[in-house]
């Protein structure tokens, strides 16, 4: 088991298969890492699909208003949303987008991230520097790798609970 460093910096992600533990950056993007803390507190992102998994590049989820399996699920409107919160404002470092690292997802607009994230499956340098990079993946990724690929899955797989873990 990986050892957990900063548990309130940590974050449990809980799949069907098993448990991703996703250590934080918070010196790099705490805007970032805030958000994605806040959001779990709140349990937002439990039962939220991986809606766009694209094999050799990365697994994308976190649409909190419209990718929650148990309320009011439309497969087609998931990944269109955020959350009621104000998006955030870039924060791009030299971290780059390696195998394992959790990216903010946006639109076209730098400052537009606002609860939906990807998990890299392979080192996705060409997103580097204009993509916030705000953590990786400390255990677990064999869970990740498992994800249900599309764009969106016909049957896609869920976060079912998100955790801080100096909260679990």
């Amino acid at each position: 088991m990986a050892e957990i460093k900063d548990p309130e910096n940590t974050i449990l992600i809980e799949l069907k298969c098993g448990t991703v533990t996703i250590e934080l950056l918070p010196d790099v993007a705490p805007g970032h890492c805030d958000r994605m803390k806040e959001l779990a507190r709140e349990g937002a992102y439990d039962n939220v699909c991986f809606h766009r998994v694209i094999d050799g590049f990365m697994a994308q989820t976190g649409d909190v208003a419209n990718g929650n399996m148990e309320q009011d699920f439309n497969l087609r409107m998931a990944g269109t949303g955020g959350s009621d919160k104000p998006d955030l404002k870039a924060e791009f470092s030299g971290v780059p987008h390696d195998r394992g690292t959790l990216g903010a997802a946006r639109s076209q607009n730098p400052d537009s991230a606002n609860s939906q994230f990807f998990i890299n499956f392979s080192d996705t340098h060409f997103l580097n520097r204009q993509y916030t990079v705000y953590g990786r993946v400390i255990e677990g990724m064999e869970h990740v790798d498992t994800i249900v690929r599309g764009e969106p899955p016909a049957t896609p797989d869920r976060m079912i609970s998100v955790k801080v873990a100096a909260d679990a």
